[in-house]
């Protein structure tokens, strides 16, 4: 492997890490959790910082990145659910997002000439959000190892509402301008 791949290496490792912390959530080793969910969230910011420093973007890994971050959030939210530490509300409301987006950028894909090299960029608001989830979630398993943290959670819980919605509602409005562009141009 060539140091041009390092940054979707780093994506897909996040992918893997996904399977040790699901299954440390389950087994309530929090500890084990914050150092592999952080981990993972290092490999997040390594896998851009790496890509943008050395020149290393590609269409692979505007793909790999957000999925990764999609399986690695998606799964541990669902497990947090499972163990009765995430509301209901809260997942349904991130599960639908990230449903919405991966099914529009399907569609935007599959729209696309394949000869195109068409790079996803994600908006600052979709990067705030990933990160305020991913601190959430370290917030949460941290709640789970210090008394008194959980009588926070309600206040958490809502900004993180707040940014998924905004982020999908600034994926939107970017969507339906872009598709408004297109259809002017025909």
């Amino acid at each position: 492997m060539g140091f041009s791949m390092l940054p979707n290496a780093l994506s897909i490792l996040r992918i893997i890490l996904t399977v040790p912390i699901v299954i440390a959530l389950l087994k309530e080793q929090y500890f084990l959790v914050m150092i592999l969910f952080f981990s993972a969230g290092v490999t997040d910011a390594l896998d851009g910082w790496f890509a943008k420093q050395f020149s290393l973007q590609s269409r692979l890994g505007s793909i790999l990145d957000p999925m990764a971050d999609k399986i690695l959030l998606t799964c541990t939210f669902i497990t947090l659910y499972w163990v009765e530490i995430l509301p209901l509300w809260l997942l349904l409301l991130i599960f639908f997002r990230d449903l919405i987006i991966v099914a529009a950028t399907v569609g935007y894909f599959l729209g696309q000439e394949a000869s195109e090299n068409k790079r996803l960029q994600p908006t600052w608001i979709s990067k705030l959000n990933t990160v305020l989830q991913i601190i959430l979630v370290l917030f949460m398993v941290l709640a789970q190892l210090q008394e008194g943290l959980i009588e926070w959670f309600e206040i958490a819980f809502i900004v993180v509402a707040t940014s998924t919605a905004l982020s999908g509602a600034d994926y939107m409005w970017l969507w339906i301008r872009q598709f408004v562009l297109q259809e002017a141009k025909k």
